[in-house]
């Protein structure tokens, strides 16, 4: 029996959309109605500091004085910074029942808004009416706020490994290995996957590296939703909005046309996801000419899979299973394509990569069937079942010798050995994170 790509990750297939329709399943948030953004755009009844606390919304959350968040924060001590985005800076505090009874002592990240930059109080509000509502193991958990004159500051559980940008390209940070990688794209994937399938869907529109959160255990929990919009209703298709994402993230018919859909984030997605693969940001100006930006240059090289072992991180030194890599390229193809249809659901993507995780540990083994069939166009199979070579496993001995042979053809892919052809090392730089903004 011959593998093909399609029976390998059916999942990221779709060309009858009727056929995929009748195969979509629908998962509910919860029982009870969120208030989505328009419910507070009423302009006759502004929402105040009262207002909020005595809502549903602020029932859910504390809502801190600044003084209390200046004392928990060391008034914002430099020794207690974590980071700074567009929002503002973020400080590391500690709370406890001595600052409000019954509360659980823990520590906290107190995200505090900067008044002159890229973002404001809509926002903040945004991000509160969010992740006030909504509770997931992959979103990050906001416990309260403050509100006080012009003050704006938001209350998050800690996240002790920071972000998986920091993770990935920080200076003094570790090589996390595939299945650290896979078991942080399927939190991810999971968190994406929650927001879309509700009864009123959320594009997060601003998912990026630095946007997601790693526990010490490597859990990945989405964070900042300051730019997150309530999904079509009714009969449209899409939100029309202002341009606005990270560039090198934004979906490209999205940065045209300002039509957003939650296939805006699967594209996002995708740009993680090959950050991930390659251990390469996104954008990178110090980079050689053509490959400044990573999907247009390695793109290409994602649905074959003699070129796999090229797109890799050289840093995994070739320690990834060769199916897993071949299928988690795939997937990056598919949610990178160019034009929205054909890219697959969050809930499609969670599939294949729980494929994934289950098997990271085995590094020739074939990714099973996700049990969802699937057609497709365009049928390839592997380069080693197109030339006719098949792996021989009838001895571990004879396995080395054929794995060492394509080694020194320069032939390996992914088998283990490390890759020692055009050891050329990655230089480390930030993108360009400057919002996308259209008047």
């Amino acid at each position: 029996m011959v593998l093909t790509w399609k029976s390998m990750i059916p999942c990221c297939y779709k060309v009858d959309d009727e056929f995929v329709r009748s195969k979509k399943q629908v998962k509910k948030q919860s029982s009870f109605q969120r208030l989505s953004l328009l419910d507070f755009d009423d302009p006759s009844s502004p929402l105040s500091a009262d207002g909020l606390s005595n809502s549903f919304i602020g029932s859910s959350l504390i809502n801190f004085t600044f003084t209390q968040l200046r004392e928990v924060t060391h008034h914002f001590s430099s020794a207690n910074f974590l980071g700074e985005g567009g929002f503002g800076p973020v400080y590391k505090g500690f709370v406890d029942d001595k600052l409000r009874p019954g509360l659980k002592p823990q520590v906290v990240a107190v995200k505090v808004l900067d008044t002159d930059g890229l973002q404001g109080h809509k926002e903040w509000l945004t991000e509160i009416i969010f992740l006030g509502q909504l509770r997931h193991p992959h979103l990050v958990k906001l416990i309260g706020y403050c509100w006080e004159d012009d003050n704006r500051l938001l209350v998050y559980e800690f996240l002790p490994r920071g972000s998986l940008e920091n993770q990935l390209f920080g200076k003094f940070s570790i090589t996390l290995s595939w299945s650290t990688r896979m078991k942080i794209a399927l939190g991810a994937a999971k968190g994406l996957a929650f927001l879309h399938e509700g009864e009123k869907p959320v594009i997060y529109r601003d998912f990026k590296a630095s946007n997601i959160l790693i526990n010490s255990d490597y859990t990945a929990k989405l964070s900042d939703f300051g730019l997150a919009k309530d999904g079509p209703a009714g009969d449209d298709t899409h939100v029309s909005t202002r341009i606005m994402g990270t560039h090198g993230y934004a979906a490209p018919e999205y940065i045209m046309t300002g039509h957003l859909t939650t296939m805006s984030d699967v594209y996002s997605f995708g740009v993680v996801l090959l950050e991930m693969l390659t251990g390469k940001r996104s954008l990178d100006k110090k980079r050689r000419e053509g490959e400044t930006n990573l999907v247009e240059w390695l793109r290409p090289y994602l649905r074959d899979p003699k070129k796999i072992a090229r797109v890799m991180d050289r840093r995994l030194e070739g320690e990834y299973p060769i199916k897993g890599a071949q299928t988690a390229a795939l997937v990056a193809y598919k949610c990178l394509s160019h034009y929205p249809k054909p890219r697959p659901s969050m809930d499609d993507v969670v599939k294949i990569l729980e494929t994934l995780q289950e098997e990271s540990n085995n590094t020739d083994t074939a990714i099973s069937d996700p049990m969802i069939t699937m057609t497709s166009n365009s049928d390839f199979s592997s380069g080693s079942e197109k030339n006719g070579e098949k792996e021989d496993a009838a001895t571990p001995e004879r396995n080395g010798r054929n794995r060492k042979e394509k080694y020194l053809n320069g032939k390996n892919q992914g088998y283990g050995w490390r890759q020692r052809i055009n050891r050329q090392r990655m230089v480390a730089s930030y993108s360009d994170t400057a919002l996308y903004r259209r008047h």
